[in-house]
């Protein structure tokens, strides 16, 4: 249902001649007030609802789930590898979809939402990258592993430093995610290669933390 403060796309009678704009729901109702956000002209006009169909989404994130209802065009599609905003009772969250099932042990790429049953998702706004830290000297031995919390749209790059609280290090390798949309390769090592945050498996890198081996 549109509510006020809704943004729709509509027909300003007084800029656009048959070309939706940006309007904002000013008075929601069965003769709604609208505002063109193209000129300012307000103007009342009735809303059409488009017919919705209840989807189940459950959402993974750093190992646990939940699910939830949402409300989707029931003529629309959808595709795995696509991003949309779940709104929670905690929080709204930017999701993508990894699975999309039709029924019992039956799973597709792409389907119209009439057909899907469960939206399976994970997380992406805010995401834990795993990252592998080779030490200065090459020894393989003293190899280690920590965990970064970042948001999904931050950037890592091949031969970029990064640095978070104690741990510092240069970035040597990116290994993509299975659920990523399409990169060049699988794994990225050249410099300059670069990937989001929200599509990486793990990353490789060379630690650079003044007090990392201080015990030794």
């Amino acid at each position: 249902m549109t509510d006020t403060g809704d943004r729709v796309a509509l027909v300003c009678p007084s800029c656009s001649s048959g070309e939706p704009t940006v309007h904002e729901v000013l008075r929601a109702g069965g003769q709604a007030t609208v505002r063109c956000a193209d000129c300012d002209h307000t103007h009342k006009t009735a809303i059409t609802e488009p017919e919705t169909v209840d989807v189940t989404v459950v959402v993974s994130q750093e190992g646990e789930s939940f699910t939830t209802e949402m409300a989707v065009p029931v003529d629309g599609t959808v595709a795995t590898g696509e991003e949309f905003v779940v709104d929670t009772d905690d929080a709204l969250m930017q999701v993508r979809i990894t699975g999309i099932e039709l029924g019992p042990e039956r799973r597709v790429e792409e389907a119209g939402f009439d057909e899907v049953e469960t939206l399976w998702t994970r997380a992406v706004d805010n995401v834990a990258v795993d990252v592998t830290l080779h030490p200065k000297d090459g020894d393989a031995d003293h190899t280690r592993s920590i965990r970064v919390n970042v948001p999904g749209d931050m950037e890592f790059e091949v031969g970029e430093s990064a640095e978070f609280g104690d741990e510092e290090f240069s970035v040597e390798g990116l290994h993509i995610r299975d659920d990523a949309p399409e990169y060049r390769h699988e794994k990225l090592d050249h410099p300059g290669d670069m990937a989001y945050a929200k599509d990486l498996k793990r990353v490789y890198a060379r630690d650079e933390s003044l007090t990392a081996w201080s015990a030794w």
